[in-house]
C-alpha cells in the first residue's frame, strides 16, 4: 500500500510538471486557469448551463469561449439551456434575440452604446445576460465577462454597459514582406507571406483571438517603410486570406503604402497627388483592394520622412496627399491615417518643432475621412517626453494618437518596462486647448471638438517567438494598450491588477508584489537611461544600449544634438531664448515650460540647458542629482529582482526562470547605461561622484568601445 502511495505522488508530480512545462507564456492573458475552490462553488451556484442565440461565424466563438473558458476555470462541462426560463444560465447573443430577458432602462442603455458596446447584467439566482447591437459586441462582452471570473469578480449583480471611448483602435506591424520586423524584438513576422494564401498558421487565429479579448479592431500588416509590391494582386490575395480569418473576431485589416506606388508599380512618370492621372490610378487601386477585401479599412501612411517620398515631392501638401487618398476611399468606407512624424535634416530648426510646424497650418484642410496619426511626444517614442505640442493644435482635424507598445527605446525584449504609466502621463496631460482640462485624451477620442471619427494605434511588439512579445512583460504591454483604446480613464493600476491575474494568479501576495514592480519599472527604466528630461542619447542606430557619445552622421541622428552637454551645464535650450519649443504649447502649459522654476523636473533637460551646479528642488545641485537618478535606477532593477525572487514557488516555475533571466540582463544593462553616462557627462562637469556612490568599475574609453546589443 505504501509503496502504491508513493507511486501516486510521483506520478502526481510528473503530471504537474508536464503541466508547468507546458506554461511557455503563449496563451497570453487568456489562460482560462481553475479559479480558487470556494469561487469555484459561489460561480458553479450562479452558472449552470449556457444558451446562444443566433447564429454566426462570430457567435459561433462567443459559444466555444464560454463553453471552453468556463469549463476550464469552473471545473465542470455546461450543458446547453434549451430556453431562457431555466435558471442560472449564461445567455449571449443580439440584443434583437433576447430582447424577453431585458427590462427597459437596461434596454435603453444598450440602445446608446453603438455597434460595438456591450452590456451584461445578472440577478441572484436569475440568467446573467450578455448582449449588443452586433455580434462583435456580443464577443466583447463575452471576453469581458470571463475575464470577471477568471480575476475572481462578483458576477451575482452585474449591471455592466461599455463601449469603446475610440473608435479605431489599431495595431501598426512594421513588418517587413522578408519576415523582418522593423523595430521588432520577438523573432520574425507572424506573417509567412511565402505560404499564403494557401497555408494559413492556426497562429494567425489566436492573434486575432488575442486582440478581440481587449477590443483591438484593426491591424495594419506592413511597415509604414512600405514596399509598394503590397498592393499588387500577388499579395492582396494573400491579405484577403488574412482578413478572412480575422473577420469574425472583428479585426479589420489596414495597410501601409508606399506614396509613389502610381511610379513603383504603376508605370507612371509621376505620383503627384494633383495630377488627374495619377488620381484615377489610386481609384482603380483602391477598387481592386476591395475586391479582394471588402471590409477593408484603408490606408497608413508615411511621407516625406526619413526619405520616404510624398507630396512634397511635388511641391504639394501634406494635405494634397491625404485628400487625394481619401477620395478614393470615400465611396467604400475606408480612411487614411496619415503619419505627422516628419523632419529634415536640411530645416535649421530643433527637430522638436517641426512636425508642428507642417501640420498647423494645415487644419482643417483634410477630408472627413483623414485622421492625422501623432506620436507621444515630438521626437521620437523617447523614455519621457513632454506630449506632443500638436494635441490641441489642430482643432478642426481628427488627432490619432500613435503610442509604441514595441520597446524600441526601453530595452526591446531584455526589459521589463510597465507602459501603463508611460501611456497615462500623456494621455492625462491638459493641453489647455480649451481651457483647463482639455487633456490628450479628450482631444483623441474626440469629445473635446466633437470629431465623429477617432483612433489610437500601437506599435506592435508581436512577433514569431512562442511568448509572442519576446519579454514575458511584454504581453502587459499589449494588453495595456487594448485596455486604454476602449477606455482611457482606466488606470495603471487596474490594467496591472487585471493583468496579473489573468496571466499568473490571484493570490494577493502575487498580485501585490507584481503589480509594485510593474508600476515602479518605468521610473526606473528612465533613472538609469534618461533622467530629468535627457533623451535620445542611446546606442546608435539599433537604439539599445547607452550611446550619449554618439556624434556621427545626420546631426539630428546623434545624441550630442539633443544633450548638448558642455563646461557650462546640459539640456536642450526650447525657451524663448533658444528654440522656443515652448511656445507651440497652449498658456499656461507653455510658461510653466519655458521656466526652470515651474518646469517638472523630470522634462527640465528637455526644455532647459542648466549650469551644473544649478540648484534642485532637493537642494542638491543638478550633477549630484542626475547621478543619484543614474544609481537609483540600478538600485531599482536590484530591488525588481529581489521582489520577484520572492514569488519563487507561488506562480509557474517556467514563466518564473523566463523572467528572472531577463531581470539578470536588466541589471547589467541598468548597470553600463549609469557607467557609461557618468562617465561621459563627467567629462564635463568636472566634478566628483557624490558621497557613498560607487565608482564605475572601467574607464569611459572601455564602454565607449562597447557594442551592448551584444548584451541581448
Amino acid at each position: 500500500m505504501k509503496c502504491i502511495s508513493v507511486f501516486f505522488l510521483l506520478t502526481l508530480l510528473i503530471i504537474n510538471n508536464m503541466t508547468v512545462a507546458a506554461s511557455d507564456g503563449y496563451n497570453l492573458w487568456l489562460n482560462y486557469k481553475p479559479v480558487a475552490a470556494e469561487l469555484q462553488n459561489e460561480y458553479n451556484q450562479q452558472i449552470k448551463s449556457l444558451l446562444i442565440t443566433g447564429d454566426s461565424p462570430t457567435l459561433n466563438i462567443v459559444k466555444g469561449e464560454l463553453s471552453s473558458g468556463l469549463e476550464k476555470m469552473l471545473g465542470k462541462k455546461l450543458p446547453s439551456a434549451k430556453s431562457s426560463a431555466e435558471q442560472n444560465t449564461i445567455i449571449a447573443g443580439k440584443l434583437e434575440n433576447i430582447l424577453f430577458a431585458m427590462n427597459p432602462e437596461i434596454e435603453k442603455g444598450i440602445r446608446q452604446i453603438g455597434g460595438e458596446g456591450f452590456v451584461i447584467f445578472s440577478e441572484p439566482g436569475k440568467n446573467t445576460v450578455i448582449t449588443a447591437q452586433s455580434d462583435i459586441g456580443v464577443l466583447y462582452g463575452t471576453y469581458y465577462f470571463l475575464q470577471l471570473v477568471q480575476t475572481g469578480k462578483n458576477i451575482s449583480k452585474l449591471n455592466v454597459v461599455s463601449s469603446p471611448g475610440i473608435k479605431i483602435r489599431v495595431l501598426n506591424h512594421w513588418d517587413n514582406l522578408d519576415g523582418s520586423i522593423e523595430r521588432g524584438y520577438a523573432g520574425n513576422s507572424l506573417w509567412d507571406w511565402k505560404s499564403l494564401p494557401g497555408k494559413t498558421d492556426p497562429r494567425y487565429t489566436d492573434y486575432a483571438r488575442a486582440n478581440a479579448s481587449i477590443g483591438i479592431n484593426g491591424t495594419v500588416l506592413n511597415n509604414v517603410n512600405a514596399n509598394p509590391a503590397m498592393l499588387t494582386p500577388g499579395y492582396l490575395e494573400k491579405v484577403a486570406a488574412l482578413a478572412n480569418i480575422f473577420r469574425p473576431y472583428g479585426l479589420k485589416v489596414y495597410l501601409s503604402i508606399k506614396f509613389s506606388s502610381p511610379v513603383n508599380i504603376g508605370g507612371m512618370e509621376t505620383a503627384d497627388p494633383l495630377d488627374p492621372a495619377v488620381q484615377q490610378w489610386w481609384k482603380k487601386k483602391v477598387e481592386e483592394v476591395y475586391s479582394y477585401i471588402p471590409d477593408f479599412g484603408g490606408f497608413l501612411v508615411k511621407a516625406n520622412s526619413e526619405g520616404q517620398p510624398g507630396p512634397q515631392n511635388y511641391n504639394r501638401s501634406h494635405a494634397d496627399g491625404a485628400n487625394m487618398l481619401a477620395d478614393a476611399l470615400k465611396p467604400f468606407g475606408g480612411i487614411v491615417m496619415w503619419r505627422a512624424f516628419v523632419y529634415d535634416n536640411n530645416v535649421p530648426d530643433d527637430r522638436a518643432k517641426q512636425a508642428y510646424n507642417e501640420f498647423k497650418p494645415l487644419d482643417g484642410t483634410f477630408r472627413d475621412n483623414v485622421l492625422v496619426q501623432v506620436k507621444n511626444g515630438a521626437i521620437d517614442f523617447q523614455p519621457r517626453e513632454p506630449f506632443h505640442p500638436l494635441f490641441g493644435a489642430m482643432p478642426k482635424t481628427p488627432l490619432m494618437m500613435e503610442f509604441q507598445i514595441t520597446q524600441e527605446y526601453l530595452g526591446q525584449s531584455t526589459d521589463l518596462c510597465y507602459l501603463a504609466p508611460l501611456f497615462k502621463e500623456c494621455l492625462d496631460s491638459d493641453t489647455y486647448a480649451k481651457g483647463p482640462g482639455s487633456t490628450v485624451a479628450k482631444v483623441i477620442d474626440g469629445s473635446l471638438e466633437n470629431h465623429q471619427i477617432t483612433g489610437i494605434a500601437g506599435v506592435a511588439n508581436t512577433g514569431s517567438d512562442r511568448n509572442w512579445t519576446g519579454h514575458l512583460f511584454g504581453q502587459a504591454n499589449w494588453f495595456t494598450f487594448g485596455k486604454l483604446a476602449w477606455n482611457t480613464n482606466l488606470s495603471s493600476e487596474e490594467i496591472a491588477d487585471d493583468w496579473i491575474k489573468l496571466t499568473f494568479s490571484n493570490d494577493e501576495k502575487v498580485v501585490a508584489t507584481i503589480r509594485k514592480m510593474m508600476m515602479d519599472s518605468r521610473e526606473i527604466s528612465v533613472n538609469y537611461m534618461t533622467p530629468l528630461g535627457l533623451h535620445h542619447i542611446m546606442g546608435y542606430n539599433h537604439h539599445f544600449g547607452p550611446g550619449p557619445w554618439v556624434n556621427r552622421g545626420r546631426a539630428d541622428w546623434t545624441s550630442v544634438y539633443y544633450h548638448r552637454a558642455d563646461s557650462t551645464g546640459i539640456g536642450f535650450n526650447r525657451t524663448p531664448s533658444g528654440s522656443d519649443a515652448t511656445s507651440q504649447y497652449h498658456q499656461p502649459v507653455a510658461g510653466v515650460f519655458a521656466n526652470p522654476e515651474t518646469c517638472p523636473e523630470k522634462y527640465l533637460l528637455w526644455f532647459h540647458h542648466l549650469p551644473w551646479d544649478y540648484t534642485m528642488k532637493s537642494g542638491r545641485t543638478l550633477w549630484d542629482e542626475i547621478c543619484l537618478h543614474y544609481y537609483s535606477g540600478v538600485e531599482g532593477v536590484k530591488n525588481m529582482q529581489k521582489e520577484w525572487n520572492s514569488l519563487e514557488g507561488k506562480i509557474d516555475s517556467e514563466l518564473f526562470g523566463m523572467v528572472k533571466t531577463k531581470l539578470t540582463k536588466q541589471e547589467k544593462l541598468a548597470e553600463w547605461w549609469r557607467n557609461s553616462c557618468v562617465l561621459y557627462f563627467q567629462q564635463y562637469s568636472k566634478k566628483p561622484l557624490p558621497d557613498g556612490l560607487e565608482k564605475p568599475a572601467e574607464k569611459l574609453e572601455y564602454y565607449q568601445k562597447f557594442d551592448f546589443i551584444d548584451l541581448k
